[in-house]
């Protein structure tokens, strides 16, 4: 479906729809929704873009976070010994998600208090990534080179991208999906603000998959993984002994 429809449609609800009473879930104070809730990775993908829109029940702020599955990271300092860069020292964190990415109508050190964030894991320095080794006294030195290994490749946003509001209750953003992002389900959060309180949320998936040929070599990799090791060696010596008849030839 096209985006001006949607938004469209989503204007319309919410010029018609009366405020619903404050003694309302929370989850009624709010509907969000993607414009594209699979993204499909083929040959040759450079990234995409995402409409995240929605409408509230009345004024507020809006904050977003996209994260993605969490995994276990190996943070490795290298040294340089005699002329050559080795590793030196490496410290593990767990459950760091493989994209962290947030979205605000207003900053949000200025819409929620610090426990609100904290609870709600809202800005990288909520995020609970779980160090092995707590006690280590280089942690604070690992912990952000592991943020701007993140940042750097655009998994992990710097800045939280704007969000836009049309009248007070249809807002929308784009949320920019870096080609170096990991397949799996995502989920993208959504909360209501007002007066220092979230009041209203909701949680939609987004899909990363590979498609295509791509796809399915990628599948095979995975499922026959010495086999593939195999044909892998057998295409470079074929690639190699046909070089080689290339050049005896000139």
């Amino acid at each position: 479906m096209a985006r001006g429809p949607i938004l469209a449609l989503f204007l319309a609800l919410a010029l018609t729809i009366p405020a619903g009473p404050r003694s309302a879930v929370a989850q009624a104070a709010l509907t969000a929704d993607l414009d594209n809730h699979l993204i499909a990775i083929t040959t040759g993908f450079a990234g995409a873009d995402v409409l995240l829109f929605g409408t509230t029940d009345g004024p507020g702020d809006v904050v977003v976070v996209v994260k993605g599955p969490v995994d276990s990271v190996d943070v490795v300092r290298k040294e340089r010994v005699a002329g050559i860069w080795i590793n030196r020292k490496s410290l593990t964190f767990q459950n760091v998600p493989a994209i962290y990415m947030t979205a605000s109508s207003k900053p949000i050190r200025d819409l929620l208090p610090e426990p609100e964030r904290a609870l709600y894991q809202l800005g990288l320095e909520n995020v609970r990534m779980v160090p092995v080794a707590p006690e280590d006294p280089e942690l604070g030195a690992f912990s952000a080179a592991l943020i701007r290994t993140k940042q750097a490749s655009g998994l992990f946003s710097a800045q939280p991208a704007r969000i836009l509001f049309i009248g007070e209750r249809l807002f929308r953003v784009n949320l920019r999906v870096p080609s170096t992002v990991p397949t799996g389900t995502y989920l993208a959060e959504v909360y209501l603000v007002r007066d220092g309180k979230i009041v209203g949320a909701q949680t939609t998936p987004l899909v990363i998959s590979k498609i295509g040929f791509g796809a399915d070599i990628y599948d095979f990799a995975h499922r026959h993984g010495a086999a593939y090791g195999v044909i892998a060696v057998l295409v470079a010596l074929f690639a190699g002994w046909l070089a080689h008849l290339a050049f005896r030839r000139r």
